[in-house]
């Protein structure tokens, strides 16, 4: 089977009542989203939903049209967080069709952000990972973006989730699981009846979610991440339905997978620094990326920013620990060994 079969348009039952469909993306990357249409007492209910693309549109409405179902008959998306991929398909067809959006409370203030035409703070993280090289570039192809994209995409949630929230969906229960790291709000979302795990971007079979990168950025997000990791591995273990990728069996498995990559990637961060890595943008420059291990040079711009950023994060951690020491120099974070 090739490894992109999951990306494969159509309606796949993953659970009893519950199907995987995937949807496509503008981007080579992520390739596709995992949407889940899940057949309750209460009406259909989806987790996640897509980017408002047209595409991605008509590859909802005949998946769901293959299960009985069409647009109007959606009683509410449960997002686990607000990137695009995920929420502006629910605001795109709310804004026909009336059904419920329910989104974790940690997103506000990225929201706020977003509504307010403000864009996203990357311009200030980019000074403070000593990102210079990196400003001009990003405000030539995202600054546009993102001042515009706020009110053409996004809207406010019919429900904002505080904590952990049973969800009764008549002949099931979910749990909304608060799991801050990727974004400040994710959540996913466990259904211990149906044995799975509503994931989102915060396990994922293959990758490892990109954190922190987000209109509002968190003070401590791998610090959130690695936290959330292990509240989900204090859960009975599950089956995987994660956003991208195909179902996968133990969360367990892959939770120990992720804990482990970075507690390696935190040990190469701090190697950096021993090597003479002053700011996060430096460090980054000295790293590996993706499971190629391509060079930093070799990234596109934003892959180039996602990296600086995961970077950043990771030296944060190890602040915090007392392994390094930190001090802001004209806006920039400098890091030494402590």
């Amino acid at each position: 089977m090739s490894k992109d079969a999951w990306t494969e348009p159509g309606a796949f039952e993953v659970a009893p009542g519950v199907h995987r469909i995937p949807l496509p993306l503008p981007t080579d990357g992520l390739r596709a989203v995992n949407v889940y249409a899940v057949q309750s007492a209460d009406g259909l209910v989806l987790i996640d939903s897509g980017w408002a693309l047209d595409v991605a549109r008509d590859q909802l409405e005949q998946a769901l049209g293959t299960l009985g179902h069409d647009f109007g008959d959606i009683q509410r998306f449960l997002v686990t967080h607000m990137h695009r991929d995920h929420f502006t398909m629910a605001v795109a067809l709310r804004r026909t069709f009336g059904a419920k959006i329910a989104l974790g409370i940690g997103e506000q203030p990225s929201m706020d952000r977003v509504l307010a035409g403000q864009g996203t703070a990357k311009l200030t993280e980019m000074i403070r990972w000593g990102a210079l090289r990196l400003i001009e570039r990003w405000r030539d192809e995202y600054g546009a973006r993102d001042e515009n994209e706020g009110r053409k995409y996004y809207e406010p949630p019919d429900e904002w989730l505080d904590g952990t929230t049973k969800i009764d969906l008549g002949d099931r229960t979910l749990v909304a699981l608060p799991t801050p790291g990727h974004t400040q709000g994710h959540v996913v979302f466990v259904d211990e009846q149906a044995g799975v795990l509503f994931a989102g971007d915060h396990v994922l079979p293959h990758i490892t979610p990109s954190i922190g990168f987000e209109p509002e950025p968190a003070k401590l997000p791998l610090g959130d991440y690695l936290d959330s990791l292990r509240l989900v591995r204090s859960y009975p273990d599950l089956r995987l339905l994660p956003a991208h990728g195909p179902v996968a069996p133990s969360v367990h498995v892959r939770v120990d997978e992720l804990l482990a990559h970075h507690d390696d990637r935190l040990a190469a961060t701090l190697d950096a620094v021993r090597d003479g890595a002053g700011t996060a943008y430096e460090a980054a420059r000295r790293l590996g990326w993706t499971r190629r291990h391509r060079r930093f040079d070799e990234l596109d711009l934003f892959n180039q920013t996602l990296a600086t950023g995961e970077t950043a994060a990771h030296l944060e951690v190890l602040v915090v620990r007392g392994e390094l020491r930190s001090s802001t120099v004209d806006g920039v974070a400098e890091y030494s060994v402590g």
